[in-house]
């Protein structure tokens, strides 16, 4: 496995400027954004597929720095009830594989997407409970109706482009947890696997470790993500983990995305990386830092800091065994 970041943390400098950065602290891997919610901070795949001179310039700048890219990004939902929003995204998605193919990277990371409750909605809706019974009903006519569609189709795309998508399950999606992933795999393509990123899971009381060695049955973790979650305790017992404060309102919500290592120790952190290890997954480890506690460059070294001890640690016991 290979220490890396994902860039659009560095969307405050220029691509040479973030790549420097990410070189001197020893990093291997880089994950670019190029669409979506994130944005583009250091790519517009449109543009570089339409221009060898640039894309050449693009790649240079990675492979010069010793780096490589680890998977290209496309954080958004090409499922929105808004036509107009729903292309936007798509567009960014098709143009994310077709820049994936031309630099000969396997991987395009996204999130699912969520449909509205019909055609005449103006709002995703995400579906959290069987009761009462039109919620089931909303739900089965998204994954019948929009999400299946559009996935197959896109395996389609994607197969004929030599790439494969690592969905990222997220609350507020259709795919959210290890069951809709496996679903979606299931239904639309085998080429359709997941983005596995544990901050995501622990405020849903999943255990990562678990849903590693399920996801790992099917060969379906194509990528990683580095990211923690921490809880307040007090809170959750009042309100539950169930939160639609800012997450810029640390002290009364009941949880918050931290800095690995800052929601749970180097312990879980190591039994993550083994159960990685066991499914024989050799991919990234990918810093996202979204710790609202922390500035970019402190939760950014700390992370590196943290995740190089254990991963070390991981190398050496590799070498002693074999």
């Amino acid at each position: 496995m290979k220490l890396g970041i994902f860039t659009v943390l560095f969307g405050d400098k220029n691509l040479e400027e973030a790549l420097d950065y990410i070189q001197s602290q020893g990093l291997e891997t880089v994950e670019i954004g190029v669409g979506g919610y994130p944005g583009k901070k250091h790519a517009d795949a449109a543009t570089l597929i339409g221009d060898e001179q640039l894309l050449n310039t693009f790649k240079q700048a990675v492979v010069s720095r010793g780096l490589e890219i680890s998977a290209i990004s496309c954080h958004g939902n090409p499922l929105h009830p808004d036509a107009e929003v729903a292309d936007a995204f798509h567009q960014d998605f098709l143009h994310a594989v077709l820049l994936a193919e031309k630099l000969g990277v396997e991987t395009v990371i996204g999130f699912s997407g969520c449909p509205g409750e019909s055609d005449s909605s103006k709002n995703p809706v995400w579906v959290t409970c069987a009761w009462p019974p039109e919620h089931v009903e909303v739900l089965e006519w998204q994954w019948k109706e929009k999400v299946i569609p559009y996935w197959k189709e896109m395996s389609q795309f994607m197969r004929e482009h030599g790439v494969r998508v690592a969905i990222e399950p997220h609350p507020g999606f259709v795919v959210y947890n290890t069951e809709t992933a496996l679903r979606l795999r299931e239904e639309a393509g085998d080429n359709i696997g997941v983005n596995f990123d544990p901050s995501h899971l622990y405020w849903q009381q999943m255990d990562p470790v678990e849903c590693i060695k399920e996801l790992g049955k099917a060969k379906a973790i194509y990528h990683f993500h580095a990211k923690d979650t921490a809880f307040d305790t007090r809170n959750v017992a009042i309100n539950g983990v169930l939160d639609t404060k800012s997450y810029r309102d640390e002290l009364t919500r009941s949880w918050i995305f931290r800095t690995v290592g800052y929601g749970h120790g180097e312990e879980e952190w190591r039994r993550i990386i083994s159960a990685l290890q066991l499914i024989g997954y050799d991919g990234a480890i990918s810093i996202e830092h979204e710790d609202s506690l922390m500035s970019i460059e402190e939760g950014f070294e700390k992370a590196v800091t943290f995740l190089k001890s254990i991963l070390i640690r991981q190398r050496i016991e590799q070498i002693w065994w074999a």
